[in-house]
């Protein structure tokens, strides 16, 4: 049997196997996210049961005011946890995906070389310089990836970055706006007993 129907056996269980990966890697993620999702649904259902039984022990304005207060401030940091999540598993699908990606390209060009190898040795006198072309092709072809790869990380990285940095200043303004209201709240709480009077 000859090296290249050989050689195209062995990439054809190379594809099948990377596709089954890139499968797998897609299907892990979705099944975190819906873990992740059946979760807050499981703990938003038994903190509201835990709520609606707190707002019927309200007895005054004070403790209303306390119970309002409290609701808001747990909400957002839920929010913000929940949105982190979600982003370290996308993220994490993603970071599969490239590194399969990658080995895949990787694979595809040693093969490419162990083409150009075969068809070098096979080929009759006076081809070299054509299969030097295809050698420098080839060598062209992988700089430019390498290059976009190396553009697309750093992309990705400064996107991390910025969502990181936006994901914290939302927190801060949340827990601000969570603060100022409570204070409002505190402060009108106060001043109605003493118009009631």
């Amino acid at each position: 049997m000859s090296a290249v129907p050989q050689q195209l056996l062995v990439n054809q269980k190379a594809t099948v196997d990377n596709f089954l990966a890139f499968q797998e890697a897609v299907f892990n993620g979705f099944e975190k996210l819906v873990d992740l999702n059946l979760k807050v649904v499981r703990a938003s259902l038994d903190e509201a049961a835990q709520k609606a039984q707190e707002a019927l022990d309200v007895k005054d304005v004070q403790e209303a005011v306390s119970f309002t207060s409290g609701l808001v401030q747990p909400n957002t940091d839920k929010v913000a946890s929940y949105g982190k999540e979600v982003y370290d598993i996308v993220a994490g699908v993603q970071t599969s995906l490239t590194k399969l990606t990658e080995e895949q390209i990787s694979q595809v060009q040693r093969q490419m070389d162990d083409t150009i190898e075969q068809i070098a040795k096979n080929a009759p006198t006076g081809t070299e310089g054509a299969v030097a072309l295809m050698k420098s092709s080839l060598a062209t072809a992988t700089s430019a990836y390498e290059s976009a790869a190396k553009v697309a990380r750093q992309a990705s990285d400064a996107a991390e970055s910025n969502l990181a940095a936006a994901t914290k200043a939302t927190l801060k303004a949340a827990s601000d706006a969570a603060e100022a209201t409570k204070t409002a709240t505190t402060t009108r709480a106060r001043r109605a007993p003493a118009a009631e009077a």
